[in-house]
């Protein structure tokens, strides 16, 4: 086997599951709501379906590894028109991907070289692939804290130089999970500086970038944020996206992957023997979502209200606020994060997930102790019965 695999860390969920066995048989009392996991619950839209149904026919032939030149084609028109910026080139820096988490995966096991001491940056707390995606590169995961006074994002002056000079690749993900900040035009000409001082690759995880609340003020993209820093050919940038969230299609498993024509091409030829091509009727769905804004439009009014619902039950008792984006919030609890959501659950039948699940010590702390993460996903009347229980409990 594998050595590597022994250094991989429990999943969250598989954490909390062993958490909340622990509240005892009350929590069944009421109907259970779970908040905890970030999967969308809005239906998938028609036009999504019919477009998948209508292409059953492509099961009948092998799909290529690059992807359906007219799937690369819409993700691209797609990155134009979100972006305000000129379309990047279908043929050499898009690729179709097996969803955002698949791409991530195996972007870091092209791109690091083990034998060379690497060292791959994550932000803290995280998504849980970037890690173990490190570890199995045969690199080693260097964390940088998540700063509430710097709305949740990093102080990147703090990180060592001799740790930049062993950095390989950098994991940013903007707007952030669990905290859904935005990056800013200053924060990627930082990195941009230096990656191209220390030469490592920055991968963009951006699969949260549609779930905003203001139709006339959406979240600064990787490539967007390339394009006004005159850096069109995203040299050593790759950004990250799929429509899980975007299309309410968690179980399409589809996305992209965009930037550097030259990383792409490496990465072309890493996905040749890692077998990832994409069905044809999965290309064909995707090609109608990625065609379409008004269903997305849409997806974004349902989770505007029930922020606009939840919020004001929740801020008297919870140190909480609205994020830039994503549909999650990231609230503080009284004491520690895992009683909090243990206690919950038991009296309650809610669920949440504690932040200090989402993140690792490192320089001395957990950026997530004692805050939690709440995933707006369900219904707007379980959102708004779980903020109702969360607060009685609180008031208890």
């Amino acid at each position: 086997m594998n050595p590597r695999l022994s250094a991989l860390h429990p999943y969250p969920f598989e954490k909390l599951r062993r958490l909340l066995a622990q509240a005892g048989p009350s929590a069944a009392q009421q109907t259970p709501i779970n908040l905890s996991i970030g999967e969308p619950k809005h239906a998938t839209p028609a036009l999504i379906s019919q477009a998948m149904q209508d292409a059953m026919s492509g099961l009948a032939v092998y799909p290529p590894t690059k992807g359906d030149p007219a799937l690369r084609s819409a993700i691209s028109s797609w990155i134009g028109r979100r972006y305000g910026i000129a379309a990047p080139d279908p043929d050499t820096q898009v690729l179709p991907a097996l969803g955002s988490r698949e791409a991530l995966f195996a972007f870091a096991q092209a791109v690091i070289d083990p034998d060379a001491g690497a060292l791959v940056i994550c932000p803290n707390p995280f998504y849980q692939i970037y890690e173990g995606a490190a570890l199995l590169a045969g690199a080693r995961p260097y964390f940088i804290n998540a700063q509430a006074e710097l709305n949740f994002g990093y102080d990147w002056a703090a990180v060592p130089a001799d740790v930049w000079r062993k950095t390989q690749l950098l994991f940013v993900c903007s707007p952030g999970n669990p905290a859904g900040n935005v990056m800013s035009l200053d924060d990627w000409k930082r990195l941009f500086t230096l990656s191209d001082e220390y030469g490592f690759a920055i991968a963009a995880d951006e699969c949260y970038s549609e779930i905003y609340f203001d139709e006339s003020s959406k979240p600064l993209g990787g490539l967007q944020a390339a394009n006004l820093l005159g850096r069109g050919d995203y040299r050593n940038l790759m950004c990250f996206s799929s429509l899980s969230k975007r299309s309410n299609v968690p179980g399409l498993r589809s996305g992209f992957v965009a930037g550097d024509a030259k990383l792409i091409e490496q990465f072309l030829l890493y996905r040749t023997y890692h077998g990832s091509a994409m069905s044809p009727v999965v290309s064909q769905a995707s090609i109608a979502a990625w065609n379409d804004e008004a269903h997305v439009v849409d997806n974004r009014r349902l989770y505007r209200e029930k922020f606009d619902a939840v919020l004001p039950i929740l801020e008297p008792v919870l140190d909480v606020s609205r994020p830039d984006a994503s549909f999650y919030l990231w609230a503080r609890t009284p004491g520690a994060d895992t009683d909090f959501v243990r206690d919950l659950y038991g009296a309650t039948g809610v669920t949440a997930l504690p932040g200090s699940f989402l993140a690792r010590e490192a320089h001395g702390v957990n950026p997530g102790a004692n805050r939690i993460r709440i995933a707006l996903v369900a219904p707007k009347q379980q959102c708004i019965e779980a903020a109702g229980r969360i607060a009685a409990f609180l008031n208890h």
